[in-house]
């Protein structure tokens, strides 16, 4: 089937009751024929649900469903993206190991990777750039993985894949990437030599900003049989699950086997049964929003280019943005509908925008049917230090649009009425001045 088909029917063949729609089985767990099929279903002997923490029948059908859509060979839903960073590298990393992430990143990653991990004994490493060559000189024979968005959130950055794969299979690590922005209508990493992809459901996918989730799907690539010394977490007995070695019981899926027996069922990330029904109900819808999204955002990017009050605008459709040749690449002729610009004026211009909209919403989301305002600096970025900020590709003055399903001429109006606000004519110098001390 192709994507659109798959998006709707994908991973779900209907049971006795012949629903149309997939069932929400809201149940905690499932009941055992007896003990010998409790036994089996535990020592991962048989195929089954047993425990909703671990699995389910909705979740499995989304869970299919968005593998059949990367081209992966399973997948593993969680309650939100942040568990599916942190559970994506946990699954492979322990103290005095290290991966090498590419510093383009979501706010919440970047501090999870600069903060968080290090307290547990894992280093992340970050280049000064995106490009292949700065990330293969931090890998070392303690690296476990190589790391990056496919798009960055929000510097609009486009990696390289096939380069980064490269350099990081020649090393023996996987390449595991957040696929968030392009979801995989968009593109489809593991074609370009992604081991890992992860998603924040909570975007695009579910699209409606009502629901939180995550996703995890392994792309059966990389030969973990190969590195026994580097990865024997997945070639030694796993002595929190029965002893099981993964890459002689679970050959062909063996990360994604232990992302769900170690790090699903002891954290307790799992993702609820109606979550992962509405996020069913975003799927079905996503193609044909993507391309609303995108036929609204280079109406409005072309707007805010024209604008004499607009500093700079970075769009992926534009020809003259540094990334388009590897958007064109990767994504072929789609871009994806988030653009972000600076105004005249600087920081202080830009909140006053922030603050005057009146349709677009102050929101940190994006990929909402609704139209969405950021301003990074001061939200999803604001625990950065200056010089971090910079590293991650975000300017003072940077403000983030996610754009929506609503008329363009409406949001070309809104952003005309901030954009006229008296304020702006009185904005501060272009310096980083905000609320926080940390960016004074």
């Amino acid at each position: 089937m192709r994507d659109e088909t798959l998006a709707i029917h994908g991973g779900y063949t209907a049971d006795s009751t012949r629903a149309v729609a997939v069932p929400i089985y809201q149940t905690v767990a499932h009941d055992f024929t007896d003990a010998d099929h409790a036994g089996k279903v535990f020592d991962l002997e048989v195929p089954g649900f047993h425990y909703n923490r671990i699995n389910n029948p909705t979740v499995d059908v989304l869970e299919q469903r968005l593998a059949a859509l990367e081209g992966g060979v399973a997948g593993m839903a969680l309650s939100s993206g942040a568990a599916a960073v942190s559970t994506s590298v946990l699954n492979l990393l322990g103290a005095g190991d290290n991966f090498v992430s590419a510093p383009q990143l979501y706010g919440a990653t970047y501090t999870y990777f600069a903060h968080v991990l290090p307290k547990l004994g894992i280093e992340v490493r970050f280049p000064p750039d995106d490009q292949a060559d700065s990330i293969e000189a931090l890998i070392d024979d303690r690296t476990k993985a190589v790391f990056c968005e496919t798009v960055g959130n929000p510097a609009g950055n486009v990696i390289d894949l096939e380069r980064v794969a490269e350099v990081a299979h020649r090393h023996g690590v996987p390449l595991i990437v957040d696929n968030t922005v392009p979801t995989p209508l968009l593109l489809k990493p593991i074609r370009h030599g992604a081991d890992v992809v992860i998603h924040s459901l909570t975007k695009f996918i579910g699209g409606h900003g009502t629901t939180m989730g995550g996703m995890i799907i392994d792309g059966g690539t990389f030969p973990w049989a190969e590195h026994p010394e580097r990865f024997p977490m997945m070639n030694e007995p796993e002595l929190a699950f029965h002893g099981v070695r993964y890459t002689t019981q679970f050959p062909d899926a063996p990360y994604i086997t232990r992302c769900r027996t170690v790090g699903l069922r002891n954290t307790g990330s799992c993702l609820s049964p109606f979550n992962a029904f509405l996020h069913l109900q975003g799927l079905e819808s996503l193609a044909v929003r993507l391309v609303r999204h995108e036929a609204n955002a280079r109406i409005v990017a072309d707007y805010l280019a024209h604008d004499a009050r607009i500093a700079w605008v970075s769009f992926l459709g534009f020809p003259d943005n540094p990334y388009h040749e590897l958007a064109r690449r990767y994504l072929g002729e789609r871009c994806p509908s988030i653009i972000t610009f600076g105004v005249r004026g600087g920081y202080d211009a830009g909140i006053a925008v922030f603050n005057r909209v009146q349709l677009f919403k102050r929101l940190v989301n994006m990929g909402d049917a609704k139209s969405l305002i950021a301003h990074p600096a001061s939200t999803t970025h604001r625990q950065l230090t200056p010089s971090d900020l910079a590293l991650v590709g975000v300017t003072p003055d940077m403000v983030r649009l996610s754009i929506g399903l609503e008329h363009p001429d409406d949001l070309i109006e809104d952003l005309d009425q901030a954009l006229s606000s008296q304020d702006l004519g009185h904005a501060g110098p272009d310096v980083l001045k905000g609320p926080d001390p940390a960016f004074r």
